[in-house]
C-alpha cells in the first residue's frame, strides 16, 4: 500500500505568498522562502509552488535557487509552463516535478514530450473543477476558462498525455476550509486506477484529512489555508492521523 502524503501548497503572486477563496480575492500571507523553510522543518512530504499571476515561468525561476537552498524535500513547481523547454528549465534548476494544466489544451504534444523525456514521475497534471448544475466542469488558466470537455474526458486526457500524478483542485472548496470534495475525489478514482491522486481545496482541520484518506483512495492531501491560518502543521497532522491506522510516508 502506498503511504499517504501531506503536501503544503504555496501560491506565488508578485513574488509573495498569497491565499484566496475560490481562486480569487487573494491576500498576502508571507514570504515563500521562509514558508518553505518552515515546512521543510515540519516534516512535510513534498512542497508544491504554483505561480498564479504570470503567463511565464520567470517568477518561479527567480526564486528557485533560493527555494532549493531551504527545501530538501521533493519540490513541485507549476504555473506559466508553456512548453517542454519551460519544464526542462525548471527541472534543470532544481524542481523534481512540474505541474501543467492549461498546457494540456494549448500544446498537448509538449506535455507528452515532458513525460517521455523526464519520465512520468516528473509530470503532475492538474485539473481545476467547479460543480455547477449537478455536474463538474473543467477549467484552465487559473479557473478562468471553461473547457468544452467532460470531467471524465479531462481526466483521460491527462492520463493519455503521460501524467505521473493527477492533482485535482476544487475551485468551489478552495480556501473555504470546509472540507475536501469527497465525491469529486471518488469520481476521479473511479476513472484513474493506478495513478496517484493529489487533492487540493477545502482542508480546514485534521479531521478533513482523515476523512479524505479513510473515505477515498486519495494518495496525498494538499493543504494551504490549514497551515497558513492556524497553528496546524504537518508534524501535528501526521501525529493525529497515526491514531487512525492511516499509513503515512516517513520523512
Amino acid at each position: 500500500m502506498l503511504k499517504k502524503r501531506i503536501i503544503p501548497i504555496l501560491l506565488l503572486k508578485d513574488g509573495r505568498l498569497v491565499k484566496g477563496i475560490n481562486f480569487s480575492n487573494y491576500r498576502d500571507v508571507g514570504n515563500p522562502i521562509s514558508s518553505a523553510a518552515v515546512y521543510n522543518s515540519q516534516q512535510a512530504d513534498e512542497l508544491i509552488v504554483l505561480n498564479i499571476d504570470s503567463d511565464s515561468i520567470k517568477p518561479l525561476v527567480s526564486i528557485l535557487k533560493e527555494l532549493s537552498g531551504v527545501c530538501f524535500m521533493p519540490l513541485t513547481l507549476g504555473g506559466g509552463v508553456k512548453s517542454f523547454d519551460d519544464a526542462a528549465l525548471l527541472i534543470r534548476e532544481g524542481a523534481d516535478k512540474v505541474v501543467v494544466n492549461t498546457l494540456c489544451y494549448e500544446a498537448p504534444d509538449e506535455v507528452r514530450k515532458i513525460s517521455d523525456h523526464f519520465g512520468k514521475q516528473a509530470l503532475v497534471c492538474a485539473i481545476d473543477v467547479r460543480y455547477q448544475e449537478g455536474q463538474y466542469f473543467v477549467f484552465s488558466k487559473c479557473g478562468v476558462c471553461k473547457e468544452f470537455e467532460s470531467f471524465e474526458q479531462a481526466i483521460k486526457r491527462r492520463v493519455s498525455l503521460g501524467a505521473g500524478e493527477i492533482l485535482v483542485q476544487s475551485i468551489d472548496h478552495d480556501g473555504t476550509m470546509k472540507g475536501y470534495d469527497l465525491n469529486m475525489v471518488n469520481y476521479v478514482s473511479s476513472i484513474v486506477e493506478k495513478l496517484p491522486i493529489l487533492v487540493s481545496g477545502g482542508c480546514g482541520d485534521y479531521n478533513d484529512i482523515k476523512a479524505l484518506f479513510l473515505s477515498t483512495s486519495a494518495d496525498a492531501a494538499v493543504c494551504g489555508s490549514l497551515f497558513n491560518f492556524s497553528d496546524s502543521n504537518p508534524i501535528r497532522a501526521k501525529s493525529f492521523l497515526s491514531n487512525y491506522g492511516i499509513p503515512l510516508k516517513k520523512v
